[in-house]
């Protein structure tokens, strides 16, 4: 591809189309085309044609769910496209995809504090809950970076996110303390 990337505000935003059609049995294969696709960060413009800003890793990925496509007996063609009308509302539909995951990302944020309330109330101050605790916590993150790395456009939820995210790190951090202080143990100094 040796086209000229600008930004939105620039006009010429490129996407990349990936216009499929997958046999209708198994539903398996429909279903995991989809999942990839959304695991990519598309969005459907219509059915069986979804599209994603163009970058030399997102052309990898969808040239590889092309073949992936051709081997289960569909067809595929994946196209470089600069929108000529409408490139807003296409702005608007990705961005609210990535909005609507990072509300998901609250969503599991609250139910991690949720669950940090239930240690407290139980009295589990052990390594072992501080440890789980811990491994969640790097989901979560990994899960936001994951977002954030597919947010071309910055949309409007990445805040709330890393603000849920921040309010759980501080609530584990306060749970190690007690964790250590039932332990008898002195926390470790501050990074």
């Amino acid at each position: 591809m040796t086209s000229e990337r600008t930004t939105p505000a620039g006009g010429a935003e490129h996407w990349l189309l990936l216009i499929y059609r997958i046999p209708s049995e198994p539903t398996r294969l429909r279903a995991g085309v989809w999942r990839k696709i959304k695991g990519l960060g598309a969005v459907y413009v219509q059915n069986s044609v979804a599209a994603l800003p163009a970058s030399p890793a997102a052309e990898r990925a969808l040239r590889a769910l092309r073949a992936e496509i051709g081997e289960i007996g569909g067809t595929a063609y994946l196209f470089d496209a600069a929108t000529l009308a409408g490139q807003g509302h296409l702005l608007d539909v990705f961005n609210a995809a990535r909005d609507d995951e990072y509300e998901e990302i609250v969503d599991r944020c609250e139910d991690f504090l949720r669950q940090l309330h239930k240690e407290y109330e139980e009295e589990h101050f052990t390594y072992a809950e501080l440890e789980e605790n811990d491994v969640d916590l790097a989901k979560l993150k990994g899960w936001l970076d994951k977002v954030h790395g597919r947010d071309a456009f910055g949309a409007a939820g990445i805040g709330g996110a890393r603000a849920a995210l921040e309010r759980c790190e501080q609530a584990l951090e306060d749970y190690a303390a007690r964790v250590y202080a039932v332990e008898g143990e002195e926390p470790p100094p501050a990074k």
